[in-house]
């Protein structure tokens, strides 16, 4: 793949994660409108939010599609369900007034179905298409654009919102039609990377993965779900505080929501640059993303001040943004390119999960108490970055190879060759006539 050719097929690909957090970060901005329009309380306010990810736990199926008919026959489809989940949401705020609840939230459904097919599904394919240090940076851009999608839906959401609340819900089906034309001509997947097996094959090899790398894979899983439901409880605090106590609305408003995702977003290309192959260094910014995390919301407890909160609230974007593209790259390339959509899509279910807990968990939360948030949170992190010191382990880090095949990094013998431990990238071939006989005599010797 040419470096032209592979930017712009990154571009597409980087598209789908962009335009699926807007799915729910650009509503944040209007919720309190919502709210008002339609006679809600918090907790149905927060449903709405919680209603698009609830068909997160779909994403497992749409990672067993992908790895067997291909990942854009998944991907596109998804991307048309978003659209159509939005035109729903958005005609019945129109046209059913005081029933336009039920239906917004319905819309969301099929608009969290939709998604279940995109982003994880994305995912996966750069780990296909990217190999080497091009995978992480690949990975380290596409939760950039997922960031970037976090950064500019606020303001985005905000501007819209000017018009009508229920104008964003009809901006979805009109972003996606580029996207879903350069997923189409631009990617062209690759033909050997489908699971060929039978379904119940299939499932031995799963759990085979799961066998071997159960304590790593669900430590994983842990720190992903932990991050996101942090940051969106965050957010849904944020959206509104920054309208009761602080007095911002509109753009201006939107533009504050921005701040903790745009520190998220710049960490996260710049960590993709960083980490290459050192899985040492991925397995430290884990805990230090988790530790950061957990340090602003401990901060925020005890600095009231408004210049302190915004820079508590910056530096949980931070953390978020350090320890995101690590775990991206662990869980793409610690599985065969066979399985790699089922993994990577039970990951992004979690990753679903922690974004549907977060408001509500954080409404209740905060309906009792903010110190009882902050220090919640703080807790959270905290657990979450002890568990991932000690059970995010380089000997069980393994990278896949040109043909999909695991292999475990080399072992340090000192300090020094520690900090420098890699992933090892080696295409399997089969053995020259008489290799693995000498091979067997060597290893006798």
């Amino acid at each position: 793949m040419g470096a032209k050719a592979g930017t712009a097929v990154l571009a597409a690909i980087a598209g789908v994660p962009f335009i699926m957090v807007l799915g729910n970060s650009m509503l944040i901005p209007v919720l309190p409108q919502l709210q008002e329009a339609l006679n809600l309380s918090k907790l149905k306010v927060s449903m709405i939010i919680t209603a698009f990810s609830i068909p997160g736990l779909l994403i497992p199926l749409a990672g067993f599609l992908s790895d067997r008919i291909g990942r854009k026959k998944v991907i596109i489809p998804g991307l048309i369900l978003y659209g159509l989940g939005g035109i729903i949401a958005g005609l019945a705020a129109i046209f059913l007034d005081g029933r336009a609840y039920t239906w917004i939230i319905g819309g969301r459904i099929v608009q969290g179905i939709g998604a279940a097919g995109t982003t994880p599904i994305a995912m996966a394919l750069t780990g296909d298409l990217f190999t080497g240090p091009k995978r992480s940076k690949a990975l380290g851009v596409v939760e950039a654009a997922n960031g970037f999608g976090k950064v500019l839906s606020p303001v985005l959401g905000a501007a819209i919102g000017l018009i009508a609340w229920y104008a964003t819900f009809l901006f979805f089906p009109a972003i996606i039609i580029p996207i879903a034309l350069g997923i189409w001509f631009l990617v062209k997947e690759p033909k050997n990377n489908r699971a060929t097996q039978s379904i119940a094959q299939y499932g031995k090899s799963i759990k085979k993965v799961f066998q071997k790398k159960s304590v790593l894979l669900v430590t994983i899983f842990l720190s992903g779900m932990v991050a996101l439901l942090i940051l969106f409880g965050i957010l849904f605090f944020l959206s509104d505080y920054l309208e009761e106590t602080v007095g911002l609305t509109g753009i201006v408003k939107g533009a504050a929501l921005a701040v903790p995702v745009l520190f998220m977003s710049i960490t996260s290309y710049v960590t993709g640059l960083l980490i290459k192959k050192n899985v040492q260094l991925m397995k430290w910014l884990v805990v230090t993303g988790l530790g950061l995390v957990a340090a602003s919301l401990a901060a925020l407890n005890i600095f009231q001040n408004i210049y302190f909160f915004f820079a508590g609230i910056s530096i949980t974007g931070l953390g978020t943004g350090i320890l995101l593209p690590c775990l991206n790259t662990i869980i793409t390339s610690t599985t065969s390119t066979e399985e790699r959509g089922l993994i990577t899509s039970i990951y992004g279910s979690v990753r679903f999960l922690g974004v549907a807990a977060g408001p509500p968990l954080f409404g209740y939360l905060m309906g009792i108490s903010n110190t009882y948030m902050y220090w919640g949170g703080a807790i959270l992190a905290g657990v979450t970055a002890v568990i991932a010191l000690f059970f995010i382990r380089v000997k069980d880090l393994s990278m896949a190879g040109a043909t999909g095949q695991g292999q475990q990094p080399q072992q340090a013998n000192t300090p020094i060759q520690a900090i420098k431990t890699e992933f090892v990238f080696a295409p399997t071939r089969k053995p020259l006539p008489g290799e693995k006989e000498n091979a067997g005599n060597n290893k006798r010797n």
